[in-house]
């Protein structure tokens, strides 16, 4: 057996060195990701499309999604943080389809998010105060955004209910601040969204300003949820 074991430590890690490898890899990628996230803000978000801005910005989604499989974290954050990339990916690019495809993307996130917070503490949601203030945004969208959709009005009302859905789940992980707070930047980005792409003028000089709140929300909160749930013990 001590011959067995010793041949395994000349041919390969060890357990404690093979989990110090993992470890590491996964600090490396999520840093990799936050610095991809810093530039594709900083340069890339208010710009028109390009090859290095769809790159850029599937980055940071795939690098978190590297992170939390090679640390053995949870297999529905993998999922939803692939399909955010796909998303961001699909939606750095110009037209209808595209957007669509994004819109279906990010729908099956707000899912497998919605899965994965209900199994750490649905039973809590209630009890928080928020829990109206995000039926209330929900129910809002019929006045501010509906009646501004067009053909798409039923789409973007089956968006609204997932990701309500994702946000009301959220507020079951008492336990869990980071990963709360991330739900809530994820709505707020979201949110923004919908007023830039469907009650704004395109090409204002808002337009500059919403692009970059929208990513830095949006990136921020994948981050949070990530840290917080990403695995059985937070990040930080």
């Amino acid at each position: 057996m001590a011959r067995i074991q010793e041949k395994r430590t000349k041919v390969g890690m060890s357990v404690i060195e093979e989990i110090a490898f993992r470890q590491n890899l996964r600090l490396i990628l999520l840093a990799v990701g936050v610095l991809a996230a810093l530039i594709y803000g900083a340069f890339y978000c208010y710009r028109p499309q390009s090859l290095a801005k769809s790159i850029v910005k599937t980055i940071p989604l795939l690098a978190w999604a590297g992170a939390v499989a090679i640390s053995f974290g949870a297999g529905t954050i993998v999922v939803a943080l692939v399909l955010s990339a796909i998303g961001d990916l699909v939606l750095s690019r110009d037209g209808e389809r595209p957007f669509l495809w994004g819109l279906a993307a990010f729908g099956l996130v707000h899912v497998a998010y919605t899965v994965h917070f209900w199994m750490l503490g649905g039973s809590a949601i209630t009890a928080s105060l928020l829990f109206p203030a995000i039926v209330a945004l929900g129910l809002s969208t019929e006045i501010w955004l509906s009646p501004y959709t067009g053909t798409l009005r039923w789409i973007v009302r089956g968006y609204v209910v997932l990701i309500c859905a994702m946000g009301v789940a959220a507020l079951g992980l008492d336990m869990r601040v980071w990963a709360m707070v991330g739900a809530m930047g994820f709505i707020l980005s979201d949110t923004i969204l919908a007023m830039q792409l469907f009650r704004m003028k395109p090409n204002t000089g808002l337009h500059h300003l919403t692009s970059v709140a929208v990513w830095a929300f949006y990136a921020v909160g994948q981050f949070l949820i990530v840290a917080g749930v990403g695995w059985q013990t937070p990040l930080f």
